[in-house]
C-alpha cells in the first residue's frame, strides 16, 4: 500500500513513484542536540517505480541514476504536506 503516488519520469520515460514511507524531522539548531541529524535534521523516503499503470516497474528502476533518484526523493518530500503522510 502506498502513501502516494506521484507522476514523474524516469530515463525520459512517463511513470508513477509509490511512496512507501516518508520521515522527515526537523533540526533543532539546538547546541545540546545529540547528534548531527538531531542538529540539522533529516529526511527519509522509501518508493516503488511504477508504470502508469501502477505495476510495479523494476526494469525501470534499473534505469535510474543516482541523480534520477535525488531528484525523486526531492520531488516526494515537496508535494507531502505535513500531517498527510
Amino acid at each position: 500500500m502506498y502513501i502516494t503516488k506521484i507522476e514523474t519520469r524516469v530515463a525520459g520515460i512517463p511513470c508513477l513513484i509509490g511512496v512507501t514511507h516518508f520521515d522527515s524531522v526537523r533540526g533543532s539548531y539546538n547546541y545540546n542536540a545529540a547528534s548531527d541529524m538531531d542538529y540539522y535534521g533529516y529526511t527519509e523516503v522509501e518508493f516503488e517505480v511504477l508504470d502508469r499503470r501502477g505495476r510495479t516497474a523494476p526494469w525501470l528502476e534499473r534505469k535510474m541514476t543516482s541523480k534520477e533518484r535525488e531528484r525523486i526523493e526531492q520531488e516526494v518530500a515537496e508535494n507531502m504536506v505535513d500531517g498527510d503522510y
